[in-house]
């Protein structure tokens, strides 16, 4: 008698823990990096609080999504040349993805070359966040999707044009955050080495294979090496642009461009070392 009743209970539960199986095998796995190019800082840090994915239409106030997160302080410039902040990592429903929104704390400062600090001001940052589009970003069953958020430092800090030595540290730049959102299926990358290293270039790539060129930017570290990753396939051109003068009595620096310069997803192509005099 008791075997009846106890029967269908448990073909109920094996057939809702089949069915769990089965949902939590579909599901993806969601990635969100963060990386930076070279900047004329000795630190850029953002007080990043909350991270966001909208998976609705735009302006659909339902449609955001907590990603879980820990408020923390990054200084971007440890990620450059190739390394990223892993800052999510979790299982996540297939489906498409529209916007990533940051949202920043109050805590975001700059420590300039003359070694002081300067805090940065994001007015809408602190309110309704920092949002990225995205493109044609869907998430497959039983894969890892990675957005990696390109910050451009030389475009995202701004100077305030009426400051001056004397005036309030707190006053001198402003956060205006340039971020380019790379999608997982853009894995390309172009890395080189300069010499001498003291020239310090300023590094283009600069993609002419398409009607409106894209251009990438990063710089040179101070062992001469530099990499552009998330980048599109293409054919590309490479500008090297010194950012310092040669002493005295050395070569000149001058700039260096390379032209036709093929790049092959899932690949890295090495530009090997380039002669700047």
């Amino acid at each position: 008698m008791k075997l009846r009743h106890l029967l269908p209970l448990a073909l109920l539960s094996a057939s809702a823990f089949a069915s769990c199986s089965k949902a939590e095998s579909s599901n993806s796995k969601l990635e969100v990096r963060l990386m930076d190019g070279p900047g004329d800082f000795q630190r850029v840090v953002l007080d990043v609080l909350k991270l966001e994915v909208h998976l609705k239409e735009e302006n659909d106030p339902e449609g955001w999504k907590l990603l879980p997160f820990q408020a923390q302080t990054i200084n971007v410039l440890e990620y450059v040349n190739g390394r990223s902040a892993l800052l999510v990592s979790t299982d996540f429903e297939p489906g498409d993805l529209k916007e990533v929104r940051l949202l920043l704390g109050p805590d975001s400062y700059v420590v300039g070359r003359d070694g002081q600090r300067y805090d940065l001001k994001t007015p809408s940052g602190q309110t309704s966040g920092v949002k990225l589009k995205l493109n044609k970003a869907s998430l497959q069953a039983r894969q890892t999707f990675q957005l990696l958020l390109d910050f451009d430092v030389a475009k995202s800090i701004v100077e305030r044009g009426n400051w001056r030595p004397g005036n309030d540290r707190k006053e001198r730049y402003l956060l205006k955050p340039v971020i380019r959102v790379v999608a997982q299926n853009l894995q390309a990358s172009l890395r080189g080495t300069v010499t001498p290293v003291a020239a310090l270039p300023q590094v283009l790539a600069i993609r002419s294979s398409i009607t409106v060129p894209d251009t990438f930017s990063t710089a040179a570290d101070a062992a001469g090496a530099f990499q552009l990753s998330g980048l599109p396939a293409g054919t590309y051109r490479v500008e090297l642009f010194p950012t310092t003068t040669a002493p005295s009595g050395q070569p000149t620096y001058r700039n260096v461009v390379r032209s036709n310069v093929s790049v092959v997803n899932d690949q890295t192509t090495d530009l090997g070392q380039i002669q700047l005099n």
